[in-house]
């Protein structure tokens, strides 16, 4: 009886815990927080959590509404339109328990999103200590939604969120693109500007698509599939992914030298070398080729086993590795990790083997410092009875620069949808004015250049049918970064930012704001974002608030052979063009079909809104303009606006 008495006292004790957590648990989304603002001018969706069953009524502006919470426990309404207002207290309240939100503003709504450039602070851009000082604006409001991955949709943030209001002591923290952008959109439009910054730095754009738009977009169905199967079992699936990896590694021909890495091959040992005794990032080895290297290293080192070290799972350990990897033992992929912490793969027995085993390990670098590095104690294989082998000596080869790898589809910053899960996926269909879209440096080689037009415009309807709205984007264009050429070159970085152009060409609700001539050819990250977000909110203003005048300068409508001359036209010029620093505009290349056919040419101004190549010849098909990493443009227009790069064909 006794032993009856004190199981039902802790399944009371448990059940009155677990009422009171259900209790204390907010009943607003976290994206419903203190100083939030909400779109106006239109139905505002609000939403959050109750326990199953319970009756909701929500508060705003004098406006009430009650919902009931479905067996989940998840609720929303929409409360009715409101004008640019405020500040309001939005109240969600049962029967128990209310949830106040205080200091709402009712305005214009930005999801600001990509990668480093989008993150890129205040603080961190010219001319910053003035511009946090000069700063209070209770009309700019931002809030940062942490960075998280996940492989299935989440209808929640992994952490709270926190709305910040535009002064000395916060704005420094603010995406730069994004505050510069409301700064300027707010001295022509009567509203205050929400900031919803959802960006990573150096992700590609694949993990902000969803996976059912990467279905639809095509190629991605392998990739799908294995992070799936990562979900359930990591090794099988890293297994699965190596496969693929190898396959793509043999198909590269000549840049791989037909050599497989991952294998033991004899006679092998003049393709490799000793690295450092302490392994730190590449770039300080003192190696020459490795001095400024952003590409593919190898690592190896090898492991003699007792047959009772063989039989037994292990953990294998490799310390900190910058950016990501992906790990052979014995030729079989065993793990692949994301930038820049401590890896640790579980390897199940069977997975090694008595004798000689060898562990390969690819380090795939492209910014800054690579490598794997940290203490030699963080590099060893644990045994499932708890002893370690250590790891090393290490040797090491230098994949060719022209490779471009598959990431593994969980790699958050390279995946399948990983991004859009767990960063876009649980604003639900929070109101939004329009989007910001800073993203594409990491998606520069020739390859994914030719995919990006199609991957952007799959990312515009993918994200309206996410917030249920025919949501304006708008786009910035690639700076110039990296060397300069001296002779006609296929730039990866030009074919992304043409595909930028030709996406927002073809959507026709998306805009522009073209940065060829604000970069910094030694540094991806321009830091005079105050002329990105002017150019930004220029943008808007055609195409969010309906402003006639032009929005991103002039962009090329036709290239018309004429006898020996080609004869490009422009439209959406602000005045005429105009060229800086020379009498005749520069950076004009004439092409033909093949690739490796282009040749710079002389040209000439012969209207406000027309530019005459000379060589204009039957071999010629299309026209290049400023098609290099890091051109020289001096083509503008009357406001100041440079000519993008492009590529049209000639007719």
């Amino acid at each position: 009886m006794l032993q009856r008495t004190a199981v039902f006292v802790i399944w009371a004790g448990m059940l009155v815990a677990t009422r009171a957590q259900a209790a204390d648990a907010p009943l607003l989304d976290a994206i419903f927080a203190d100083h939030a603002v909400l779109q106006r001018d239109r139905p505002i969706p609000i939403w959050g959590r109750a326990a199953a069953g319970e009756e909701v009524t929500i508060t705003l502006s004098g406006a009430t509404r009650t919902v009931r919470a479905d067996a989940q426990g998840r609720w929303s309404v929409r409360m009715p339109e409101q004008p640019a207002s405020g500040p309001h207290t939005l109240t969600a309240r049962t029967a128990t328990r209310m949830q106040n939100a205080h200091d709402v503003l009712v305005g214009d709504v930005y999801l600001c999103s990509g990668q480093s450039n989008m993150e890129w602070s205040v603080r961190a851009s010219l001319n910053s200590r003035a511009e946090m000082a000069d700063s209070a604006d209770d009309g700019i409001r931002q809030v940062k939604v942490p960075r998280a991955s996940s492989l299935e949709p989440r209808d929640a943030f992994a952490a709270p969120l926190d709305w910040k209001v535009a002064a000395p002591e916060t704005t420094g923290d603010f995406s730069a693109t994004c505050y510069f952008f409301a700064r300027e959109i707010r001295k022509t439009v009567d509203a205050p500007i929400g900031l919803i910054v959802s960006a990573w730095g150096g992700s590609k754009i694949e993990p902000w698509i969803s996976a059912n738009a990467l279905r639809a977009l095509g190629g991605y169905e392998l990739a799908l599939g294995v992070a799936e199967q990562f979900r359930g079992d990591e090794f099988q699936a890293a297994s699965r992914w190596g496969e693929y990896w190898k396959t793509w590694w043999r198909a590269q021909g000549a840049a791989t030298l037909g050599r497989e890495p991952w294998s033991l091959v004899r006679g092998d040992a003049a393709q490799w070398r000793a690295t450092p005794a302490e392994l730190t990032a590449w770039e300080s080895w003192g190696v020459p080729e490795l001095m400024k290297f952003d590409g593919m290293v190898w690592y190896r080192t090898k492991l003699k086993l007792t047959a009772a070290q063989a039989k037994q799972a292990a953990t294998l350990s490799l310390g900190q590795i910058d950016e990501s990897d992906l790990v052979f033992v014995n030729g079989r992929a065993v793990g692949s990790g994301p930038c820049c912490g401590e890896r640790n793969y579980k390897l199940p027995a069977g997975t090694l083997k008595a004798g000689d085993n060898l562990l390969a390990v690819n380090v795939l670098d492209t910014y800054a410092s690579g490598g794997m590095y940290g203490p030699a104690d963080k590099r060893f294989v644990q045994f499932g009875d708890g002893t370690k082998l250590p790891l090393g000596p290490w040797e090491y080869q230098v994949a060719s620069k022209e490779l471009s790898p598959p990431r593994a589809p969980w790699d958050p910053t390279a995946g399948v949808g990983v991004l859009y899960n767990a960063m876009i996926a649980p604003l639900g269909a929070y109101g939004l004015r329009g989007a910001v879209w800073y993203q594409g440096e990491s998606n520069t080689s020739v390859i994914e250049g030719r995919k990006y037009q199609a991957q952007l415009q799959g990312l515009f309807a993918d994200w309206r049918r996410q917030f249920d709205a025919p949501l304006p984007f708008l786009v910035v264009q690639l700076a110039n970064y990296g060397p300069m050429a001296q002779s006609p070159v296929e730039s990866g970085w030009a074919l992304t930012r043409d595909a930028q152009r030709r996406a927002v060409e073809a959507d026709g609700n998306a805009g522009l704001a073209v940065t060829i001539d604000i970069g910094n050819r030694d540094d991806v990250h321009p830091t005079n974002k105050q002329e990105v977000g002017r150019r930004l909110a220029r943008t808007a203003r055609r195409v969010v608030y309906g402003d006639q005048s032009s929005a991103s300068g002039a962009q090329p409508v036709s290239a018309v052979r004429s006898g020996n001359e080609v004869r490009v036209s422009f439209a959406g010029t602000a005045g005429k063009l105009i060229v800086y620093n020379s009498r005749d505009p520069a950076a004009f290349e004439l092409c033909g079909s093949e690739v490796g056919t282009c040749r710079y040419v002389g040209a000439k101004l012969t209207g406000a809104d027309t530019v005459t190549l000379e060589g204009g010849t039957d071999a010629a098909a299309r026209v290049r303009f400023c098609w290099a990493d890091s051109p020289l443009c001096n083509l503008y227009d009357s406001a100041g606006l440079p000519v993008g790069p492009f590529e049209i064909e000639v007719r």
